[in-house]
């Protein structure tokens, strides 16, 4: 095999644990660290590496001697003997044992033993607490200090996924709502899925955690220096799996009780909104918004879905049924009632919890007048409020 062959193979498999920047530089390192933790483990691994290495250096210039030396080209004589004994096999057994047991227990071990320990301090002088939620294929954020939570979905335009655009610095790697953390602040981080196992992953954090559905699990991350950190979902958690990134934003103290301040007054302003009746063109435009950040994904941007996996929006009996019932209670298994609560068993998932009123109204009504659909009737974010 040629070097060019060789080379063009190890790329193509390196390309293979995730998408790179359109103009990716190649390296042969870990990640900038950005917590004490990632810090920490790269000293752990390159100690690691290190030992590695000289291990294979004399293993290999003892095999490199002994076949240069004992070859039958020199005339080396064979040995005439069947073996050299129990009491040697035994010494020459045990001698490499000890060594290896001694390298792997004490010189590895042990820095192991603190960076796991380290992995595992979640709860020890915590400042603050940030909960995320996985759920296909987006990450909700939940301050629960603070009182905030928002949805963070993949903010790469349709048409560079289209192939219709020139690809972003950041392709993949992008999000309408990052998560926002103070530096310096050891922040706790507790993980759960609504759906399928998920994996909340920043490489320069230095952890990798998975979420599992009906499970609570923790890390930890104290941000060193401002900056933008990006990772993404590190489980095969199906089709979108590749649109499920993570990005972080590291701000100083200031600037985070800045933003603080700025998402609730969002919310308050949302909330407001579940209380105002909509025109019907601000509920279209909105919903069309929602409809490209959630829903794009499995119902594919003409409301035709994949056939055999995800159902089309156009012309389904669903969307273009009633919602409500002439008492004003929701339709079982209706249009309205098939956001809200989902559909067990399948990929449709239960949106209650992650958008708003204002969202659920406004996606709900936008499906039932696009994509061919002409029902011509409006969902105000005040019924949604109420069918809660």
């Amino acid at each position: 095999m040629s070097v060019g062959r060789a080379t063009s193979i190890l790329l193509g498999g390196l390309a293979v644990f995730g998408p790179a920047p359109a103009q990716a530089t190649l390296t042969w390192n870990l990640p900038t660290p950005a917590t004490p933790l990632a810090l920490d483990t790269l000293h752990v691994h390159n100690t690691f590496m290190a030992i590695t290495l000289a291990i294979f250096f004399v293993v290999f210039a003892i095999m490199i001697y002994s076949i240069v030396n004992h070859r039958k080209s020199r005339n080396h004589a064979p040995a005439s003997f069947t073996g050299p004994g129990t009491a040697a096999q035994i010494f020459w057994t045990l001698i490499p044992f000890f060594i290896l047991v001694f390298i792997d227990f004490i010189v590895m071990g042990i820095p192991a033993y603190h960076s796991v320990v380290v992995m595992q301090d979640t709860r020890t002088d915590a400042d603050m607490v940030v909960k995320v939620t996985g759920s296909q294929w987006k990450w909700q954020y939940e301050y629960p200090e603070e009182g905030i939570k928002f949805v963070s979905s993949l903010a790469t335009p349709q048409a560079q996924l289209d192939g219709q655009a020139a690809k972003g610095e950041h392709y993949l790697r992008e999000v309408d709502n990052p998560l926002v953390l103070p530096v310096g602040k050891k922040v706790r981080i507790l993980l759960t899925s609504t759906d399928v196992i998920h994996t909340w992953w920043v490489p320069q954090f230095g952890t990798k955690r998975d979420a599992i559905p009906g499970f609570i699990r923790e890390t930890w991350a104290t941000i060193v220096q401002p900056g933008i950190y990006r990772g993404q979902c590190a489980e095969l958690c199906g089709k979108g799996h590749g649109f499920m990134p993570v990005v972080v934003q590291a701000v100083t103290e200031p600037e985070y009780r800045q933003w603080v301040a700025q998402k609730k007054a969002e919310q308050a302003a949302q909330a407001a909104g579940a209380q105002r009746t909509w025109p019907r063109d601000e509920l279209m435009k909105h919903g069309q918004e929602i409809y490209g950040k959630i829903c794009i994904v499995c119902h594919q941007p003409n409301g035709q879905g994949i056939p055999g996996t995800f159902p089309a929006l156009a012309g389904s009996k669903l969307v273009n049924g009633p919602f409500l019932d002439a008492a004003g209670r929701l339709v079982k298994d209706g249009h309205l009632d098939r956001v809200m609560n989902g559909k067990p068993g399948t990929a449709m998932q239960a949106f209650k919890a992650t958008l708003s009123d204002s969202d659920i109204a406004a996606v709900v009504t936008f499906e039932r007048n696009s994509f061919g659909n002409k029902m011509g009737d409006m969902v105000q974010p005040a019924q949604v409020k109420a069918l809660r």
